[in-house]
Protein backbone atom coordinates (compact mmCIF):
# COMPACT_ATOMS: atom_id res chain seq x y z
CA UNK A 1 0.00 0.00 0.00
CA UNK A 2 2.54 2.14 1.09
CA UNK A 3 6.52 1.49 0.00
CA UNK A 4 9.58 4.42 0.52
CA UNK A 5 10.54 6.04 -2.24
CA UNK A 6 14.02 6.13 -4.23
CA UNK A 7 14.94 9.70 -4.20
CA UNK A 8 17.00 11.39 -6.91
CA UNK A 9 20.59 13.18 -5.60
CA UNK A 10 19.03 16.57 -5.60
CA UNK A 11 15.86 15.66 -3.66
CA UNK A 12 17.80 13.90 -1.00
CA UNK A 13 19.16 17.24 -0.75
CA UNK A 14 16.64 19.18 -0.54
CA UNK A 15 15.07 16.42 2.45
CA UNK A 16 18.48 17.02 4.42
CA UNK A 17 17.93 20.72 4.19
CA UNK A 18 14.20 20.98 5.32
CA UNK A 19 12.58 17.81 6.26
CA UNK A 20 15.76 15.58 7.10
CA UNK A 21 13.02 13.05 9.03
CA UNK A 22 11.09 12.86 6.93
CA UNK A 23 9.43 10.25 5.05
CA UNK A 24 8.63 9.94 0.93
CA UNK A 25 6.02 7.38 0.60
CA UNK A 26 5.03 5.96 -3.18
CA UNK A 27 0.85 5.22 -2.67
CA UNK A 28 -0.29 2.34 -4.66
CA UNK A 29 -4.03 3.36 -5.00
CA UNK A 30 -4.83 6.94 -5.54
CA UNK A 31 -6.33 8.95 -2.91
CA UNK A 32 -7.59 12.57 -2.53
CA UNK A 33 -8.41 11.27 1.21
CA UNK A 34 -7.09 8.06 2.56
CA UNK A 35 -9.79 6.24 4.20
CA UNK A 36 -9.47 5.22 8.42
CA UNK A 37 -8.16 1.63 7.72
CA UNK A 38 -5.72 2.61 5.08
CA UNK A 39 -4.61 5.85 7.20
CA UNK A 40 -3.93 3.49 10.10
CA UNK A 41 -1.59 1.37 7.77
CA UNK A 42 0.95 4.30 8.47
CA UNK A 43 1.13 3.63 11.87
CA UNK A 44 3.49 0.56 10.97
CA UNK A 45 5.67 2.83 9.33
CA UNK A 46 6.22 5.44 11.70
CA UNK A 47 6.93 6.22 15.39
CA UNK A 48 3.47 8.03 16.40
CA UNK A 49 0.74 9.05 15.19
CA UNK A 50 -0.77 12.74 16.59
CA UNK A 51 -4.47 13.47 14.91
CA UNK A 52 -4.85 17.12 14.39
CA UNK A 53 -7.94 18.05 15.84
CA UNK A 54 -9.87 21.74 15.45
CA UNK A 55 -13.00 23.41 17.22
CA UNK A 56 -16.65 23.03 15.60
CA UNK A 57 -17.04 26.70 16.13
CA UNK A 58 -14.38 27.48 13.05
CA UNK A 59 -16.67 25.68 10.80
CA UNK A 60 -20.20 27.30 9.25
CA UNK A 61 -22.87 25.45 9.71
CA UNK A 62 -23.06 24.21 6.23
CA UNK A 63 -19.40 23.37 5.60
CA UNK A 64 -18.59 20.29 3.54
CA UNK A 65 -18.75 16.46 5.48
CA UNK A 66 -15.02 15.92 4.69
CA UNK A 67 -13.84 19.23 5.94
CA UNK A 68 -15.94 18.32 9.00
CA UNK A 69 -14.01 15.18 9.34
CA UNK A 70 -11.13 16.67 8.80
CA UNK A 71 -11.53 19.36 11.86
CA UNK A 72 -12.86 16.65 14.19
CA UNK A 73 -10.82 14.10 16.45
CA UNK A 74 -10.53 11.31 13.18
CA UNK A 75 -7.04 10.63 12.06
CA UNK A 76 -7.51 12.62 8.65
CA UNK A 77 -4.94 12.30 5.92
CA UNK A 78 -5.48 14.54 2.15
CA UNK A 79 -7.94 16.10 1.35
CA UNK A 80 -9.19 17.61 -2.17
CA UNK A 81 -6.66 19.71 -3.76
CA UNK A 82 -3.92 18.21 -2.26
CA UNK A 83 -2.61 17.48 -6.10
CA UNK A 84 -0.52 14.61 -7.10
CA UNK A 85 1.98 14.76 -3.86
CA UNK A 86 0.06 15.18 -0.09
CA UNK A 87 1.58 15.44 2.93
CA UNK A 88 1.58 15.13 6.38
CA UNK A 89 2.41 15.99 10.02
CA UNK A 90 0.24 14.17 11.81
CA UNK A 91 2.65 11.27 11.84
CA UNK A 92 6.20 11.52 13.68
CA UNK A 93 8.26 11.58 11.53
CA UNK A 94 5.68 14.11 9.12
CA UNK A 95 5.01 12.05 5.73
CA UNK A 96 4.93 13.31 1.79
CA UNK A 97 3.02 10.65 -0.19
CA UNK A 98 3.64 10.46 -3.97
CA UNK A 99 0.06 9.49 -5.88
CA UNK A 100 0.35 7.22 -8.61
CA UNK A 101 -1.71 10.06 -10.75
CA UNK A 102 2.27 11.26 -11.36
CA UNK A 103 2.39 8.71 -13.78
CA UNK A 104 3.18 9.41 -17.33
CA UNK A 105 4.88 13.49 -16.06
CA UNK A 106 8.15 13.92 -16.69
CA UNK A 107 10.46 12.86 -13.99
CA UNK A 108 12.16 16.14 -13.12
CA UNK A 109 8.74 17.35 -12.66
CA UNK A 110 7.88 15.00 -10.35
CA UNK A 111 11.27 15.40 -8.42
CA UNK A 112 9.68 19.03 -8.31
CA UNK A 113 6.46 18.10 -6.87
CA UNK A 114 8.70 15.85 -3.87
CA UNK A 115 11.00 18.71 -2.98
CA UNK A 116 8.38 21.26 -2.74
CA UNK A 117 6.35 19.42 -0.54
CA UNK A 118 9.52 18.81 1.98
CA UNK A 119 10.17 22.29 1.47
CA UNK A 120 6.66 23.29 2.94
CA UNK A 121 6.90 20.38 5.68
CA UNK A 122 9.95 22.30 7.00
CA UNK A 123 8.35 25.78 7.05
CA UNK A 124 6.19 24.89 9.74
CA UNK A 125 3.07 26.46 7.82
CA UNK A 126 -0.01 25.05 9.08
CA UNK A 127 -1.11 21.34 7.18
CA UNK A 128 -4.19 22.62 5.58
CA UNK A 129 -6.24 25.74 4.78
CA UNK A 130 -8.52 25.33 8.30
CA UNK A 131 -4.85 25.69 10.74
CA UNK A 132 -5.01 28.70 8.38
CA UNK A 133 -7.68 30.57 8.96
CA UNK A 134 -8.70 29.13 12.18
CA UNK A 135 -12.00 31.17 13.29
CA UNK A 136 -11.87 33.53 10.37
CA UNK A 137 -13.03 30.32 8.30
CA UNK A 138 -16.47 31.91 9.34
CA UNK A 139 -15.50 34.93 7.95
CA UNK A 140 -14.03 33.87 5.02
CA UNK A 141 -17.83 32.34 4.40
CA UNK A 142 -19.47 35.15 5.21
CA UNK A 143 -17.51 36.71 2.73
CA UNK A 144 -17.91 34.78 -0.12
CA UNK A 145 -20.84 34.99 -2.12
CA UNK A 146 -20.79 31.00 -3.09
CA UNK A 147 -21.78 28.03 -2.09
CA UNK A 148 -19.77 25.80 0.69
CA UNK A 149 -18.07 23.95 -2.17
CA UNK A 150 -16.54 27.20 -3.57
CA UNK A 151 -15.69 28.25 -1.01
CA UNK A 152 -13.92 25.71 -0.08
CA UNK A 153 -11.85 26.16 -3.33
CA UNK A 154 -11.18 29.54 -3.10
CA UNK A 155 -10.09 28.81 0.52
CA UNK A 156 -8.02 25.91 -0.54
CA UNK A 157 -6.39 28.96 -3.07
CA UNK A 158 -5.90 31.35 -0.71
CA UNK A 159 -3.52 29.11 1.33
CA UNK A 160 -1.57 27.96 -1.73
CA UNK A 161 -1.28 31.36 -2.48
CA UNK A 162 0.17 32.11 0.87
CA UNK A 163 2.47 28.76 1.06
CA UNK A 164 3.83 30.03 -2.43
CA UNK A 165 4.99 33.38 -0.77
CA UNK A 166 7.22 31.43 1.40
CA UNK A 167 8.47 29.31 -0.74
CA UNK A 168 9.26 30.80 -4.18
CA UNK A 169 12.41 32.31 -3.21
CA UNK A 170 13.70 28.86 -1.82
CA UNK A 171 12.86 27.48 -5.46
CA UNK A 172 14.34 30.61 -6.58
CA UNK A 173 17.61 29.62 -5.03
CA UNK A 174 17.98 26.21 -6.61
CA UNK A 175 19.77 27.18 -9.61
CA UNK A 176 23.05 26.51 -8.62
CA UNK A 177 22.78 23.56 -6.22
CA UNK A 178 19.86 21.81 -7.42
CA UNK A 179 19.47 23.03 -11.08
CA UNK A 180 17.36 20.18 -12.30
CA UNK A 181 14.73 21.10 -9.85
CA UNK A 182 15.40 24.95 -10.92
CA UNK A 183 14.62 24.07 -14.58
CA UNK A 184 11.11 21.90 -14.02
CA UNK A 185 10.14 25.07 -11.22
CA UNK A 186 10.72 27.32 -14.30
CA UNK A 187 9.55 25.14 -16.72
CA UNK A 188 5.85 24.65 -14.73
CA UNK A 189 6.15 28.92 -14.54
CA UNK A 190 6.42 29.13 -18.29
CA UNK A 191 3.66 26.72 -19.11
CA UNK A 192 0.87 27.81 -17.30
CA UNK A 193 1.99 32.00 -18.14
CA UNK A 194 -0.23 32.75 -21.28
CA UNK A 195 -3.13 30.72 -19.61
CA UNK A 196 -3.14 32.96 -16.36
CA UNK A 197 -2.65 35.87 -19.33
CA UNK A 198 -6.30 34.80 -20.76
CA UNK A 199 -7.78 34.51 -17.08
CA UNK A 200 -9.57 37.86 -17.48
CA UNK A 201 -11.18 37.57 -20.83
CA UNK A 202 -12.32 33.81 -20.08
CA UNK A 203 -13.64 35.36 -16.72
CA UNK A 204 -15.22 37.74 -18.43
CA UNK A 205 -16.85 35.54 -20.37
CA UNK A 206 -18.09 33.04 -17.93
CA UNK A 207 -15.78 30.38 -19.11
CA UNK A 208 -14.27 30.07 -15.92
CA UNK A 209 -16.17 30.98 -12.55
CA UNK A 210 -14.50 32.39 -9.35
CA UNK A 211 -12.87 29.36 -8.02
CA UNK A 212 -11.14 28.00 -10.61
CA UNK A 213 -9.86 31.30 -11.62
CA UNK A 214 -8.79 31.44 -8.10
CA UNK A 215 -7.64 27.99 -7.83
CA UNK A 216 -5.37 28.71 -11.22
CA UNK A 217 -4.28 32.30 -10.03
CA UNK A 218 -2.90 31.43 -6.35
CA UNK A 219 -1.30 28.41 -7.89
CA UNK A 220 1.22 30.68 -10.02
CA UNK A 221 2.42 32.72 -6.84
CA UNK A 222 4.99 29.83 -6.09
CA UNK A 223 6.16 31.18 -9.48
CA UNK A 224 6.54 34.52 -9.26
CA UNK A 225 3.75 35.56 -11.94
CA UNK A 226 2.22 38.66 -12.39
CA UNK A 227 -1.56 37.82 -11.31
CA UNK A 228 -4.59 39.62 -12.55
CA UNK A 229 -7.10 41.21 -10.33
CA UNK A 230 -8.13 40.83 -7.98
CA UNK A 231 -5.92 38.22 -7.43
CA UNK A 232 -2.63 40.46 -7.49
CA UNK A 233 -3.46 41.54 -4.16
CA UNK A 234 -1.90 38.34 -2.93
CA UNK A 235 1.28 38.66 -4.31
CA UNK A 236 2.40 40.84 -1.21
CA UNK A 237 4.68 41.54 1.61
CA UNK A 238 1.41 42.35 3.63
CA UNK A 239 -0.61 38.82 3.11
CA UNK A 240 3.04 36.80 3.19
CA UNK A 241 2.64 38.99 7.09
CA UNK A 242 -0.74 39.40 8.13
CA UNK A 243 -1.90 35.93 6.97
CA UNK A 244 -5.93 35.07 7.24
CA UNK A 245 -6.61 38.69 8.12
CA UNK A 246 -5.25 39.49 5.22
CA UNK A 247 -7.01 36.71 2.90
CA UNK A 248 -10.46 37.62 4.92
CA UNK A 249 -10.23 41.37 4.41
CA UNK A 250 -9.09 41.01 0.10
CA UNK A 251 -12.09 38.78 0.18
CA UNK A 252 -14.64 41.20 1.78
CA UNK A 253 -13.11 44.17 -0.54
CA UNK A 254 -13.55 42.25 -3.61
CA UNK A 255 -17.29 41.31 -2.86
CA UNK A 256 -18.77 44.28 -0.99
Amino acid sequence: MFEERSLSGEVAAVRESHAPDALVLDSGPDFETLDPARAEDLGLLVDALDPLAYPDEWLPEDAPELLARFASSDFTVGMPGDGSVAWTRQTDPPVAFVKPRVQGSPDDFVDFLVAEALVEIGTGVPEQFLGFFEDRYRDLDAALPFDSGSVYQIAAALYDAYLGLHTRDIFAGWDDDHPRLFAAWQDAGERIEPRLQGLPSSMARDETDFADAAEFACAAVKHGLELPAPFAALDTAAYRDHGADYAVKWAEKTFQ
